[in-house]
Parts: structure tokens; sequence; C-alpha cells
């Protein structure tokens, strides 16, 4: 197969072929041709060919694989060695589309019909993979027939063939202005639109360089970009271009944008340019700016203010949010009563008492030794004009600041003397209004910014102040209700309680977090009659002012019912019925009994962590209790469970707090438990401060109570 001697010498000869090793022929161009258009050459790597990977593979009339491509290795995997004279049903088909592929192969072998399209084969690592084949029948000079399966992977012909699409009409179809220009600088293609904007036809565009297309003024700069895009690969995006355009003469505004078009070796091809008629936009460029900026700057607002429901925070964010594109000095002052919680409409004519919670300034300044110190409280009378502000619920601005402003301005004379040495030379006071309530003020001054406060400066800086009067109006709640849960967490923390007849006790309770975050955990340790001890761990579930009342009544249920000498499941089931109805009216309780005289502990759980048993002379171990519905069910069985308790042995009850953490399962939480009192010599405060040190994690968000008890001898 092949062309005779002679044939060959005269094919290669048309073309300036040579022979290499292989028989592989690399083109030279002959004599009179320009490189590249019609000599044979090598193409580099990275070719379209290259990127579609399309295998090729040859199978005989019986279905046995006699051609493997090297790119065929790359998409199925099998090297060739693997794959020639195999079944190509058995070696790349998955079992359910036998039947198919064997009525496809006799389509195309007996009918010689192509087939083309997308199927799934089975690769060597056994995934399944959507590949396009084209398949159609070959003959060979004997007449026999093959089958040949050209494949390629599906998705990367999809994006080839939307890259393509694009490429062959983005010239044509862009609504903006588009040229490609050569390495000369040489119009090679435009579309209509950027004839348009030139006021050129395409076809005028083609062969010519900017000097012949755009006006003088603008040719040199036009060449000088793209020089300097084609020689360095630095892309110019979106530069404006202002000037008159050819056709009308009227003034125009352009956005331009060029890269650099490389081949797969990295080699300039030419440029890229794309222009965009922004007249309108220039034009109205200038009048929106301002008002582009106030936008930004409030957009800005919404996202630093209000971070945290720290009350002093979120005034100085507001603050720094106002300097320095609003103000040159800024500062956020709370009324006193809004703070503690009390009426603050102030009549006109009264003095206003101002707590100060921020300043900032865009630069450093003697005016910031005139503003209040964050954290004082300062008394105004009805003549400043902060008081106005906040009396009358209403902006006062005062675009040139005399002397006398200064007065009414400043808390005293100093403070009116620092303003003027700084320049203040204008003033704006804007309401902080919160769900219809007036809060304070935000007081803005300007100094090294010559422009006075105007109209639109206020409508910014009341919409500031709108925004963040809400986010300060919430941390404000928020200060209360943190005031309110202290108080009621301290008088509801379990306090350490006195040694019982007959055991040792060591107790701990550890809240989430900071202290104001209250929960629900709790211990009591409760004398009985017959010198028996009750032994009491519970959680409520949840966090909050809801979760610790509801602990509280039922601390006090608790205590009650101890005192009816009830067995512990009898305990849990009225505590169960108590609990439906509450809120948070969900909890866990371990109820234990402890008679000194028989050495017994009797217990009974309510859906609570089991408690641990550590023998004076054995391994520790969790108790194997029925658990029972956590209270607050209505229809829970509680059952009890009695074990011996010892001299030395010791039993720990706990809340979850103490061992879940949001990663690690709570099997395996409970087994570090056991083995950190495996051997634990140490007394019961030490164990308590062991356990807690060493289960206790950072970021903890749930409360802690433990307790430890052991008999005495």
């Amino acid at each position: 197969m092949g062309l005779p001697e002679e044939d060959r010498r005269g094919a290669g000869a048309g073309v300036g072929a040579t022979e290499v090793a292989g028989g592989v022929r690399i083109g030279e161009d002959s004599p009179g041709n320009t490189a590249g258009e019609t000599g044979v050459r090598p193409s580099p790597p990275g070719g379209l060919m290259d990127v579609l990977a399309v295998g090729a593979v040859v199978l005989d009339g019986r279905g046995r694989i006699v051609l493997w491509s090297p790119q065929a290795e790359q998409l199925f995997g099998y090297s060739p060695q693997e794959a020639l004279g195999q079944y190509a049903v058995r070696l790349l088909v998955p079992q359910e589309n036998v039947e198919l592929v064997l009525h496809l192969f006799d389509k195309v072998m007996r009918e010689g019909k192509e087939w083309a399209g997308v199927f799934p084969v089975r690769c060597k690592d056994g995934s399944i993979r959507a590949l396009e084949f084209r398949n159609m029948r070959l003959r060979d000079d004997h007449g026999g027939a093959y089958a040949l399966a050209l494949a390629t992977d599906r998705a990367t012909l999809r994006v080839v063939e939307r890259n393509l699409a694009l490429t062959a009409r983005v010239v044509e179809q862009s609504p903006l202005g588009v040229a490609v220009l050569d390495t000369e600088l040489r119009y090679v293609s435009v579309n209509p639109t950027i004839a348009r904007l030139d006021g050129v036809s395409p076809e005028a565009h083609l062969g010519r360089t900017v000097h012949d297309i755009l006006p003088p003024q603008h040719a040199e700069d036009a060449e000088a970009v793209l020089r300097h895009v084609l020689e360095t690969g630095e892309s110019v995006i979106d530069r404006e271009v202002v000037g008159e355009s050819t056709p009308t003469g009227k003034g125009h505004a352009w956005s331009v944008s060029v890269f650099r078009l490389e081949d797969t070796a990295g080699l300039p091809l030419g440029l890229s340019v794309s222009v965009t008629d922004i007249t309108a936009r220039h034009r109205a460029a200038q009048q929106v700016e301002h008002a582009r900026s106030r936008l930004a700057q409030v957009a800005e607002a919404s996202v630093r203010i209000g971070t945290t429901l720290d009350l002093e925070q979120t005034a100085r964010e507001l603050a720094q949010v106002a300097v320095p594109e609003l103000a040159d000095i800024a500062a956020v002052d709370v009324l006193d009563a809004a703070v503690q919680d009390q009426p603050v409409r102030i009549p006109a004519e009264e003095t206003a008492v101002f707590r100060a919670l921020a300043v900032a300034t865009a630069y450093p300044t003697v005016a910031t030794d005139a503003a209040d110190a964050p954290g004082e409280v300062a008394h105004y009378g009805s003549e400043r004009l902060v008081t106005r502000c906040v009396a009358t619920a209403e902006p006062v601005r005062v675009p040139v600041v005399s002397e006398a402003d200064l007065r009414e301005i400043a808390r005293d004379e100093r403070a009116a003397a620092l303003l003027s040495e700084a320049g203040v030379h204008s003033y704006l006071a804007v309401p902080l209004i919160a769900r219809g309530e007036v809060l304070g003020a935000l007081d803005l001054k300007r100094a090294r910014n010559p422009r006075p406060f105007s109209t639109d400066d206020t409508v910014l800086a009341c919409e500031l102040a709108a925004r963040a009067a809400v986010c300060i109006d919430n941390a404000r709640l928020y200060r209360q209700q943190q005031d309110i849960a202290l108080t009621l967490q301290r008088s509801m923390l379990p306090t350490l309680p006195g040694e019982p007849k007959g055991l040792r006790v060591a107790s701990r309770y550890q809240p989430a977090g900071a202290l104001s975050e209250v929960g629900g955990d709790w211990f009591d340790v409760l004398d009985l009659s017959e010198e028996r001890t009750a032994l009491v761990v519970g959680d409520v579930m949840g966090s909050g002012i809801n979760a610790a009342a509801t602990m509280g009544r039922l601390r006090t249920a608790t205590q009650t019912l101890s005192r009816l000498a009830l067995r512990p499941a009898e305990v849990l089931g009225h505590l169960d019925e108590i609990t439906t109805g509450l809120d948070p009216y969900f909890a866990t309780c371990l109820y234990a009994v402890y008679d000194p005289h028989r050495r017994r502990c009797h217990l009974a759980t309510a859906g609570h962590l089991p408690p641990v048993l550590v023998p004076a002379h054995g391994e520790p171990r969790l108790l194997d209790l029925r658990t029972g519905a956590p209270l607050g069910t209505g229809e829970a069985e509680y059952h009890t469970l009695t074990v011996d308790l010892m001299a030395g042995d010791r039993l720990v009850l706990y809340t979850d707090g103490l061992v879940e953490t949001r990663k690690d399962d709570i099997d395996d939480r409970l087994a570090v438990l056991v083995d950190l009192l495996r051997g634990s010599a140490g007394s019961l405060e030490e164990t308590c401060d062991h356990l807690l040190t060493s289960l206790r994690q950072p970021d903890n968000h749930d409360d802690v109570a433990l307790l430890i008890t052991s008999p005495r001898d």
C-alpha cells in the first residue's frame, strides 16, 4: 500500500518536502512562496487536535481491536498491549449497553451507515465516561471491512465548539465595535459596529492603519497603545478616549480595550480591539459622580456599621464611615436617657444630657480635644446646636460657621477656640432616629475640606444616621438584655453546696463564653431524710433569659419533690409534667439518691448523658441507665437503677457542655472522659479542674455543670 518511488518523488517536489527519519515529511517552503502559505510545516504542540485528543480505534469484522492510537490510550486508559486483539464490546462497553453496541456495529459493518453521537464507555480505572464518537466503515484493497471509531471527550468538544462559534461570529454579531489587526497594525477584520463608529465602511478598513482611519489627534496615541500591547502583551482595558468623531464632528467618548492575540506557542498573531460608544455616559459622568460616590458611601456604611451588638463599636463604625468623604471630624453622641432605657424626649427649652460614644478624624487635629471624650457625660443647654437637633428631630446645618456659631457648637470657650484653630468652617448635625425615637446625634465638621455642607450632604448624613441608628438601637437593647441576663444569671447560678453527711462533694459551673451568656445548666446537692442525699444535674435546652428562668423553676420543683421521699423515677415523672408547657419546654435531668447506711445509690435519667462510676479498685465505666425521654414530653416513662457506691468510689455527674464538640462523635468524647478518670488519684477538687482543663473546648458555646461525689469511710 502506497505510491511508487517515482510518484512519491513527484508528490514531494511540489511542496519542497524533505525526507526525515520515520518517513515523516516536514515542509520546506518552495522558492517564491511566502512562508507558511503553501509549504508543509510542523504544528506546534497545543493545537486544536491536541486539545481534542481524538482517539482512533479500528475494529476488524469480528469486533476485535486491531489498531489503537496513543490518544485512545489517553482517553480509555488501556495501553496498546492491553487493548489490541481484545473484543471492544467486552473491554469498553458497560453490560447494559452491549446489545445496543452490537446492533450499531452491525449497521456500520453490514450497511456502511455512519453513526455519530455520545456514548458511555468503561475506562481502565472502572469509571464510566461519556465520549463523542464518529463511527464509519473502512475498506482495504482486498475488500476487507473494518470499523473506524474516532472518539474524544464530550465536555472538551462542547467547549471547543462553543469557542469556535464565538470566534467565528464575534466580529460580525458583537454589539461592540470589534476590530482585528495584524502584527503590522493593519486592519484585517472589522464588524459593522466599529465601521459605524469610525464612519468608514468595513471594506475601507481592510489593509489600512489607524492613521488612515482615525483623526490625526487620536491616531498617534492609538498607535502607541497598539504597539505597546503588541510588544509587551499587557492588555489595555476600558480606556476612555474623548474627542470628535469623524462623521458628525460632535463630541464623543469611547471606551477602548486592546489585547494581544497569540498562537499556541505564545507568539503574537495580532491584536483584538473592542470599542464602545460611551458618549451618553461620559456626558452624564460629572453630574452623577457625586451621587455615585454618595451611594458607595451608603453601601459601605451598610457593610461596616453594625458588625457587632456592641454599642461603642457601632458608634465608632458610624464615625469612621463619615470621614473623610463626608466630614473631617465626626462625633457620635447618644442621649444618656436612651442608654439608661428611660424616656428620651427633650423639650426645646431644656438641657440635654449626652453620653459621648465615638470621635473620628480624617487626620490629626486639635479639634479632637474639643470633642467630648468617649464615655463622658455632658450637659448641653438648649442654645447648643446639637441639643436643637435632638429636640426637633431635624438636621441642623450651618454652611459657613462664624465665631458665634462655634460657641453654639463647642462645649465651652476653650473648645470653641480649638475648633477655630483647627479651621472648622462648616457644621452639620443630624439626629439618630430608630423606631420613631431620637437616640442622639451625628455631629459633623469640615476644616480641610473646602466645600461647605450642602443639601446633598445633609441627605447623605441622614441616610447614614438612619442606618446606623437602627444598629445603635439594637446594640442598646442588646446591652439592656445583657444587663437583665447577667442579673438573672447571678441569681440562678448554683452555689457550692455544703458537705452532706456520708459524702464528699466537689462541683464546678462554667458559663458559656462570657459570663453574660446565660445557659440552663444546673446542679444541686439536697439533704433528705434518714441522712440520704439527692444529687441532681440538669440542662435546659437553649440559652438566654428564658432558659435561665426555666432552669430556676425546675430547680425549685426538684427541691420540693425531693422532700417527698419519692424514688428517682417518680421525681422525674413529676418534673416531666411540670416542664410541659414551659418555655423552653425541654430539659434533660439526672436524679440520684445516695443511702449511706446501705451504701447504695439509686439513679434515673431523663435524656441525660450517663454518669461515670469510678470504683476504688477497678476500671471506670459509664453506668448503663435506661434513658427516658427528656423532660417536657408529658408521657415519658422513667426507670430507676441501683448501684453499690462504696467508700473510695467516685460518681461523676455532668452536663453535655463538658464533652460535646461540634466535630467529634459523642461516643468518642465519652471514651475520652472515661480515660481521663482512669487512675485519677487526686482529690475531688483536683479531678474537677483536670476534667475541665482537658475536655473544655475554647470555642465551646455551652455552659457546663460538673458534680463529683464519693462516700466517706
